[in-house]
């Protein structure tokens, strides 16, 4: 586990980590994937090179972990009273977010990452908001689908054609994919 995931909040680690990503994110802006580089985004954060190899080992680590900051919602998903519309609205932001040219350099970013850690933690926050939203509908009374077909059924052709595409898909996809998975449960 990279040092970035056990920081204390607040503190100088968590300062060096903000400007970090500031940096990333000001390059990645201003001059795309040719400014990125350890020592320029040393040099835009503040910080010396050797501090960025210390935490992230590599520019690769060190994307993966932005790029997962970026995807992964710090809150739960909406409770909007009904299984259909639960999904929809989460799925709504996950393609607001994703299925973009920044989403799809986000999803290859963590892809890239050297070892498993960052595809584990994206994996296991898409179960969590999954899980969040089956578990209430259960509460409410309906049946949800299991979190691994909601992964295959939508999740996996979203993901797909973002990654592989010549065309994005848009939440008319995604509703769609939505409308076939729960008609499948009745």
């Amino acid at each position: 586990m990279n040092r970035s995931s056990v920081t204390r909040p607040g503190g100088r680690a968590a300062r060096i980590q903000a400007a970090v990503y500031a940096a990333v994110e000001y390059l990645q802006q201003h001059k795309g994937s040719t400014g990125l580089s350890v020592h320029n985004i040393a040099e835009q954060a503040g910080v010396n090179p050797t501090t960025i190899y210390r935490r992230w080992g590599s520019l690769n680590q060190l994307l993966s972990d932005v790029s997962l900051q970026k995807l992964l919602p710090d809150s739960e998903p909406e409770d909007t009273g009904s299984l259909h519309q639960d999904f929809s609205r989460w799925l709504e932001e996950y393609v607001d977010e994703l299925a973009t040219e920044t989403g799809r350099k986000l999803l290859s970013d963590i892809v890239a990452a050297p070892d498993d850690e960052y595809r584990v933690r994206c994996q296991n926050r898409h179960f969590s908001q999954i899980d969040a939203i089956r578990h209430r509908a259960i509460q409410r009374g309906e049946t949800p689908p299991q979190t691994m077909q909601v992964m295959d059924e939508l999740i996996a052709p979203l993901v797909y054609r973002i990654m592989f595409s010549d065309t994005l898909p848009d939440f008319s996809l995604a509703s769609a994919l939505l409308d076939k998975l729960l008609k499948s449960e009745r």
